[in-house]
């Protein structure tokens, strides 16, 4: 299978498609692409990240670029390394997230800690396609081998100021007991490490950092029964899963029940508006992604706030945080961003306003999903190699009683009611996503819109 470029940065098999030559040319490439300054490199766990790690630090040293490696570590310890590093001008992760371990890959990003957003990709992918020759530098550059990342993420983290001295006491008295599945990737050191920090008892499921993962590594209901039954075996007051990058966070609550990944950013955003006073530098204005839950909306609409939809994919979320200066963000697949601590997809944060969320009153997990407006939401995709926008058109014909919002496939809103069309990035299918007070009329949404392909 051909490697796969698309805005999540690059990846692909371990068989023939990402190879040596492969990986020397886009981190020399990217080499070339950066402004004069140091790069920084982590990876996800995964048994072929060290001799890919080996390779793209030999690729930028003899080019003369100072080198960090951060070793194992979570994707957004290096976005903010790269954010808060002097000098630094670029990142690397390697890592094919949620995929599977004969996959691997490379996410880069920029001085800021963001990752390329689509026509930084573009222009990056020519340039890579039109570089003839990589010649050393008549200086080798110096690499860094650090072991201060997590402790500096964590440190960052918890100086924020919605987590003052009183919140932090509070969620330390509780003594949470806490079960991690962090796939035996980037996560396996971080979040217990976070959660120790923070008065946890943690009970370690799949936590030694080998990236040999236990189970299907998409922090999704079916993958989680062992963190599920642990739970409840150790009585624990909640479970924790993470990607093999440990960006996305999802939840298992007291009881062993799993939590869709579609509440974690709710609750995370909740724990945010609850002390939205502290941050005032931030205007009130929280952004997400065009597939997330209304329920964001509904919450939102308590406390005043605005919010602003974008197309899918982590940096269109944090560009528009940019721009409108907003005070929280991610992602319904379970990634919360939080600008006072940087511009990135973070479990870690996640986990933290977590914490405070349950600590402020006493609250169990059970107890606050279940004061969550309540909505269903179903997901399904569905092969197709046409024309989408000629699909698109037949779509906005049938949907005439609803708000469109176009821009990244087409939504359609009625009342309460959404369903999502959008065409793949890596693959020839369209996903649908619809959302409604019932299954029922969920369901309908994602039917009506099948009707109009099969036409």
């Amino acid at each position: 299978m051909p490697f796969i470029r698309s805005i999540s940065g690059l990846r692909a098999t371990l068989d023939n498609s990402l190879t040596p030559v492969i990986v020397t040319l886009y981190a020399g490439a990217f080499e070339q692409y950066l402004p004069p300054g140091e790069i920084i490199v982590g990876r996800d766990g995964r048994p072929s990240g060290k001799w890919i790690e080996e390779l793209i630090a030999r690729t930028l040293s003899i080019r003369g670029r100072t080198v960090h490696l951060l070793g194992i570590v979570p994707t957004p310890t290096v976005q903010l390394l790269v954010e808060h590093t002097p000098n630094a001008v670029g990142g690397i992760s390697i890592t094919a997230s949620h995929n599977p371990s004969e996959w691997n890959g490379m996410k880069f990003m920029g001085s800021d800690g963001v990752f390329l957003d689509a026509a930084e990709n573009q222009a990056f992918w020519k340039f890579a396609d039109g570089v003839q020759s990589q010649e050393k530098s008549t200086q080798k550059g110096e690499i860094i081998h650090r072991v201060d990342a997590i402790e500096q993420h964590i440190k960052r983290l918890l100086d924020i100021s919605v987590f003052s001295d009183e919140t932090l006491d509070a969620i330390r008295k509780r003594k949470y007991k806490v079960v991690v599945d962090a796939v035996n990737a980037s996560g396996s050191v971080a979040v217990p490490q976070l959660l120790e920090n923070l008065g946890c008892k943690v009970v370690r499921l799949y936590c030694d950092s080998s990236g040999e993962f236990p189970h299907t590594p998409e922090p999704l209901p079916q993958n989680l029964t062992a963190l599920a039954e642990a739970v409840k075996v150790h009585k624990a007051d909640l479970g924790i899963a993470v990607d093999p990058d440990a960006d996305r966070l999802v939840l298992v609550n007291e009881k062993g029940e799993n939590i869709s990944e579609e509440k974690t950013i709710v609750l995370a955003a909740q724990a945010v508006l609850e002390s939205i006073d502290i941050l005032p530098e931030y205007s009130r204005t929280i952004a997400i992604n065009l597939s997330t839950s209304r329920m964001i909306e509904d919450l939102a609409s308590e406390y005043g706030v605005t919010v602003n939809r974008t197309p899918v994919g982590e940096v269109n979320v944090v560009r528009n945080l940019q721009k409108s200066n907003g005070i929280f963000g991610g992602e319904g697949s379970g990634g919360v961003i939080l600008p006072a601590c940087h511009y990135g997809r973070d479990s870690l944060v996640g986990i933290a306003l977590l914490l405070k969320l349950m600590a402020s009153g006493s609250r169990k997990l059970s107890e606050l999903e279940g004061a969550l407006p309540r909505y269903e939401m179903l997901k399904t995709k569905i092969n197709f190699s046409g024309d989408f926008e000629e699909f698109s058109a037949k779509l906005q014909s049938s949907f005439t009683e609803a708000a469109l919002t176009a821009g990244d496939g087409v939504r359609f809103d009625i009342g309460k009611s959404w369903v999502h069309i959008r065409s793949s990035n890596t693959e020839p299918i369209v996903r649908i996503i619809a959302e409604a007070a019932t299954v029922l009329e969920a369901q309908a949404l994602i039917d009506k819109a099948r009707a109009v392909l099969s036409e």
